[in-house]
């Protein structure tokens, strides 16, 4: 199931409470909920709203632990490389600029 969902529209603030309004009506477990901002950090993406233009980056939670499994873990050594492998892929795929994933990384 998906519980997570991001849209943009150019549509009216009314028509899309309207269909909020609708999507939430058709099942008591759904509780959609619109934010609307310039910015808005979406699971583990930044998105940014720079003249129409989107832009995205990395996006940390606070309580999040960094990509670091103890070296002196008895983990399989592919662990280690997956680790690394996973935070080079993200930040490739969600930096909109090479200066954001050189920050990155």
């Amino acid at each position: 199931y998906v519980d997570d969902i991001f849209f943009t529209s150019n549509d009216s603030l009314e028509s899309i409470d309207q269909m909020l309004d609708e999507a939430n009506s058709f099942h008591p477990n759904i509780k959609l909920v619109r934010q609307i901002g310039r910015s808005v950090p979406f699971l583990d993406v930044f998105i940014q709203n720079s003249n129409g233009v989107l832009k995205t980056s990395m996006y940390h939670k606070e309580a999040a632990e960094p990509y670091v499994v103890p070296f002196g873990s008895d983990h399989p050594d592919h662990v280690f490389r997956n680790t690394v492998d996973t935070a080079i892929t993200k930040a490739v795929r969600y930096s909109t600029t090479l200066s954001q994933f050189e920050e990155e990384i």
